[in-house]
């Protein structure tokens, strides 16, 4: 017996990465169905062995499904979510709609399973933003042993987590570099991001930050701890999927680095690769279609009191999104739903 399940814009690349992640880990499902917008209506979606041809999201009966993973962006999000909830579906949503929502439990379940138990309030429970997914993986573990002050990290993320759009964009203008007279022109961003760095994702906000930068901070204090003191800077970088993180971490009382490369060995969700020689660390290239949360340079910061460095990557479409959304329905199945 399993679940009776929809995915929410099956065609983007969030909402295919969940067809395949349901397949991969054989998520318990009797019946799937495949949404998109009017002008996918048919488009084909691989779910395993089988092809799904997707149906339009307008107008659709979510009236007998237990669970629908939605990967539609936060307008369309805003429209059909409640309409999936009052039906008695149970929505797991990768925008940002409601992660900042008091009454939504904003879940990775390495972290916060216990929180996937307040789903019953809104029948609606939040993916976190790719960036900070990953990085509260890494925390968390640390934070239990010797209770995090203070965070600093930088980002640098993948335009994967901007669409196929940017993929295009970043692939076009750097085949455009070397045939002259076919430069590609930045539309997707404010400036080239082949060959570049572009320190500015989302809108940037009146204290000078970015929204991105925002969510990191906001998140981390709703999935881990209120009382942690985080600044974010993140940066758009030529890369295709994989975003990596620079942490600088701050605690209460000392924690040795050996004993810190222990904690993270033994976490959950955590893979470390971390010799001090050429090579011996994970990027991003090579985290792409894993699971796990990659952490490599842990090492002690002698500039401060009780400080480490760490440095984190992760595919951002699988743990930064998809595989994220689907491990929620398998702790919510464990945990609160019964098998039709």
């Amino acid at each position: 017996m399993g679940y009776k399940v929809v995915v929410a814009g099956a065609t983007g690349n969030v909402g295919r990465e969940m067809l395949n992640i349901l397949a991969e880990r054989q998520f318990p499902v009797d019946e799937i169905v495949a949404l998109a917008s009017r002008r996918s209506i048919g488009t084909e979606v691989s779910f395993g062995d089988k092809t799904l041809k997707t149906k339009d999201i307008e107008g659709f009966d979510f009236t007998g499904w237990d669970i629908a993973l939605f990967a539609i962006g936060s307008d369309a999000t805003k429209q059909y979510a409640p309409i999936a909830a009052k039906s008695g579906c149970v929505v797991i949503d990768n925008s940002s709609l409601y992660r900042y929502d008091p009454d939504v439990p904003l879940v990775v379940p390495e972290v916060n399973p216990q929180a996937v138990d307040g789903y019953t309030k809104k029948n609606i429970i939040a993916n976190p933003n790719c960036s900070t997914a990953q990085m509260v993986v890494a925390l968390k573990p640390l934070h239990d042993r010797a209770k995090i002050k203070r965070v600093v990290v930088s980002t640098y993320q993948s335009v994967s987590g901007s669409g196929k759009e940017a993929i295009d964009e970043l692939w076009n203008q750097t085949k455009g570099m070397y045939v002259p007279g076919q430069e590609v022109a930045p539309k997707v961003y404010p400036k080239q991001i082949a060959f570049n760095v572009i320190p500015h994702i989302d809108v940037f906000l009146d204290d000078g930050s970015t929204k991105e930068e925002w969510k990191m901070v906001a998140e981390t204090k709703k999935i881990i701890d209120k009382s942690i003191k985080i600044t974010a800077t993140c940066v758009r970088v030529p890369v295709f999927v994989g975003h990596s993180e620079a942490i600088n971490i701050e605690f209460e009382e000392f924690l040795d680095e050996d004993e810190a490369r222990d904690i993270l060995r033994e976490a959950p969700g955590i893979m470390v690769i971390d010799k001090r020689e050429d090579g011996g660390y994970i990027t991003p290239i090579e985290c792409v279609g894993d699971y796990a949360t990659f952490i490599s340079r842990i090492r002690q910061d002698s500039t401060i009191e009780n400080g480490l460095n760490i440095w984190c990557v992760s595919d951002n479409l699988r743990k930064g999104a998809a595989l994220n959304a689907v491990q929620i329905a398998e702790t919510l199945g464990n945990r609160c739903l019964k098998k039709g």
